[in-house]
């Protein structure tokens, strides 16, 4: 074991999508993480293909059960955190609420993953990703002149305005509980996250810089500088262009004369100049761009599928993804002292019971026990 949260004993009330990433961030980091979920203790361990799920054991439980409900609360009393990403008030119902881990463990960390947050009108609401960012004002900007808003898939709301934000907000309260000995409930909403991730579109917004007309500003396709273009092969590449430098040498590249175009912030001949260079790019593949621009300090990239990123010479020079077993990102961030890893690859549901329990102290005749006693379920 090691990475920055070696030490670190993390229960995981397994839930859907932004909870199970920001286990998997702190597992990946060295922190010692239990996924509790619905599954079969006596279950073969078998990969399974949620990468969500890796570098922690998935240990059964039934938590409608007495004897699941008391295992948690056993846990608890060695564990620093606790994640949850059910509905507000679930735990509570459960007799597993922030009141009553603190009874068997005060300094805990109880860490909440909701979409709207723990109070409020919509806080009993269900809801996805794309509803919690468009509630955010996140979905709003995304898209193109005149067209719909478009899902950035669920990345906003579920993994950068939920799981990031409830990863941060873990390891900030772990610092607090370790100097004054206390823990707290750390709400982290996909509403609240997203709704700061605009901050600095808020930014632009109030100094008159941003239009919320779509596709109309320099960051969401209105200029032609910060732009996806078709290559000649039905293909593209990313345009970022912005400072001066960068877009004089885009030019060089397109072979355009800056002493004949319009200037560059002038919004006003953004469009034609946006056709101007959607014509240049279709005369090349993206393979024969990528080349024009190889030493070229202009911000143009080869836009890449997520099959293709994983084999790109960069990302391989770099191990940004690792190969062994099913293709996954590597840990991020990185750690020059103290390396994060792939623990274990993700398991069949309830698989590492035994070995899970036992790496917490529970022993054999306990876990026996404990399955007579519908723990397990």
């Amino acid at each position: 074991m090691s990475g920055p949260l070696e030490g670190v004993k993390v229960i995981e009330l397994a839930g859907i999508g932004p909870g199970p990433y920001a286990c998997m961030l702190l597992a990946d980091m060295g922190a010692d993480v239990l996924r509790l979920e619905r599954g079969d203790a006596e279950a073969k361990r078998d990969e399974s293909w949620d990468l969500l799920n890796r570098s922690r054991y998935s240990v059964a439980l039934d938590l409608k059960s007495d004897a699941g409900r008391a295992l948690v609360l056993e846990l608890c009393e060695q564990a620093d955190v606790l994640v949850e990403g059910f509905r507000p008030g679930v735990t509570e119902r459960l007799g597993l609420g922030p009141k009553d881990v603190w009874k068997r463990n005060a300094r805990l960390v109880y860490g909440r993953m909701t979409g709207y947050g723990q109070q409020g009108a919509l806080s009993q609401r269900a809801g996805h990703d794309i509803n919690y960012i468009a509630v955010s004002g996140a979905l709003w900007p995304v898209g193109r002149a005149r067209e719909r808003p478009v899902p950035p898939l669920n990345l906003v709301g579920d993994f950068g305005g939920g799981s990031l934000f409830l990863a941060l907000g873990v390891v900030a309260a772990l610092v607090h509980a370790r100097e004054s000995g206390e823990g707290q409930v750390v709400d982290a909403a996909m509403v609240d996250g997203s709704a700061s991730l605009l901050s600095m579109t808020h930014s632009f917004l109030n100094a008159g810089y941003w239009h919320e007309e779509r596709g109309v500003n320099i960051l969401d396709t209105g200029a032609h500088f910060y732009e996806v273009y078709e290559t000649a092969d039905e293909r593209y590449v990313a345009v970022g262009a912005i400072e001066p430098k960068f877009y004089a040498e885009l030019l060089s590249g397109l072979g355009l004369d800056a002493a004949t175009l319009p200037a560059q912030m002038d919004r006003e001949h953004w469009p034609e100049m946006k056709e101007r260079l959607t014509g240049i790019f279709k005369q090349k593949s993206r393979d024969e761009w990528t080349k024009v621009f190889e030493d070229l300090d202009a911000c143009v990239t080869p836009v890449l599928s997520p099959s293709e990123a994983a084999t790109h010479p960069y990302n391989v020079e770099r191990a940004v993804f690792s190969t062994k077993g099913a293709v996954q990102p590597s840990p991020a961030p990185r750690f020059s002292k103290t390396p994060s890893a792939i623990r274990m690859t993700p398991h069949t549901p309830g698989s590492g019971t035994s070995e899970g329990l036992a790496s917490w102290g529970i022993s054999a005749e306990r876990l026996e026990t404990m399955k007579a006693a519908g723990a397990f379920g």
